[in-house]
């Protein structure tokens, strides 16, 4: 039995790789700033995983998907279409840029973006100009973006989604914040499927981590360009001349450093990910009110968060679990609280959200660090028995 005087967190980094002997290496050459030789080194190698001829690696993730979209012209008088079951960071992302966010709702099949709903709602609410551009009726803000969400590190349907883009004339920018190393069924990298740019987090809680940091992936080598001009402060040559309004938004080589470990393990941090999720729908599977979390089959899963979520009618049964797990030693939170319901965006366009509504308190994150030890996922696995064991479970 695991102690319960320890809390089992949810996700935690895992830095039992040449963490210090690269950060070491940076302290002895003195590049500890934003340059230096392994911010090179880990941009090749996000570009290599994303199928892009280049990348930048960024401070955040929510900078990622700024920049991404500041880089392609997107801002003021803008609006980019976002899910909203998301992290608040994809939203913030849009409003930094200076455009908004139109907020709609997400299949029950994937918990990703509904595209047939996006459709219908460009068609219903947008007019198309004689420039091409399709404007809002009622704001008369241009529709300019996608933004799909690669949930909890599950692949979107990105060959649908550059479809409704090209009809449209939409930029994709994907948050794939939580989806390093995955890539589409056929193989494909996620920067290779026509979208625009694909954007990572490296928070301490991700996959891989720098412990805080972000990139952005892109086929368009002069994107990636724009967007470390515009994150390097605008600078023009050696001299103190600038040319544009800009950003330090760069991650150093310590950063870097972290990352370029962290990489070197993301096969078997994959695979750990994989086994967890497979434990949590096994047992999800032997209790009638529960599911496992969806498994779309257009790509790779990288399984950032598992756990399972609940099916049943008892509005209460949620919390109580929540607070059963907390009082095992067990780390369980809600899940996001979807952004249309967040107070910075009640007034944001959106669309109905009966899935959202009905869904984000019913999701159980559980702990899924890749270090993870099997007696701990036996103990978290056993402490969900004993709440779920009851006949109406």
């Amino acid at each position: 039995m695991i102690s319960t005087q320890r809390m089992i967190p949810l996700a935690t980094p895992n830095l039992q790789g040449r963490e210090g002997e690269l950060l070491a290496e940076c302290i002895s050459s003195t590049f500890v700033s934003s340059v230096g030789p392994f911010v090179d080194q880990f941009e090749a190698q996000i570009a290599e995983l994303s199928g892009s001829s280049r990348a930048a690696v960024l401070c955040t993730g929510t900078v990622a998907l700024q920049m991404a979209l500041e880089g392609l012209g997107i801002g003021a008088g803008d609006l980019v279409l976002t899910p909203s079951l998301t992290f608040i960071a994809t939203p913030n992302a849009v409003s930094h840029s200076g455009a908004q966010p139109w907020l709609v709702d997400v299949t029950d099949e994937s918990w990703m973006v509904d595209l047939d709903l996006c459709r219908r709602l460009i068609l219903a609410e947008t007019v198309a100009g004689a420039d091409g551009l399709r404007r809002h009726a009622q704001t008369g803000e241009v529709l300019r973006a996608i933004m799909p969400v690669m949930v909890m590190g599950a692949v979107a349907d990105l060959d649908g989604v550059v479809a409704l883009a090209r009809e449209f004339g939409l930029k994709v920018v994907v948050d794939a914040a939580a989806a390093i190393g995955t890539t589409m069924a056929d193989g494909r990298a996620l920067a290779a499927t026509g979208v625009d740019a694909v954007c990572y987090s490296f928070n301490g809680n991700k996959t891989i981590t720098t412990g805080g940091g972000g990139a952005v992936a892109a086929a368009d080598p002069e994107l990636i360009a724009r967007i470390k001009h515009l994150c390097s402060t605008g600078r023009v040559g050696a001299n103190y001349d600038h040319d544009v309004i800009a950003y330090n938004f760069r991650m150093t080589n310590v950063q870097a450093a972290l990352g370029v470990a962290q990489i070197e393990r993301l096969p078997a941090f994959l695979d750990r990910k994989h086994q967890i999720r497979d434990r949590y729908a096994e047992f999800a599977a032997g209790h009638p009110a529960l599911e496992a979390f969806p498994e779309p089959s257009f790509g790779e899963n990288g399984h950032w968060f598992s756990g399972f979520w609940y099916t049943g009618a008892d509005p209460d049964r949620p919390d109580a679990f929540r607070a059963h797990m907390r009082a095992e030693g067990i780390d369980l939170r809600p899940f996001w609280k979807p952004i249309h319901l967040q107070t910075p965006y009640l007034g944001a366009l959106a669309s109905e959200m009966p899935v959202s509504d009905a869904l984000w308190q019913r999701i159980f994150p559980l702990p899924c660090s890749t270090h993870l030890t099997d007696g701990e996922l036996d103990h978290v696995i056993a402490a969900a028995g004993r709440f779920w064991s009851g006949a109406d479970a």
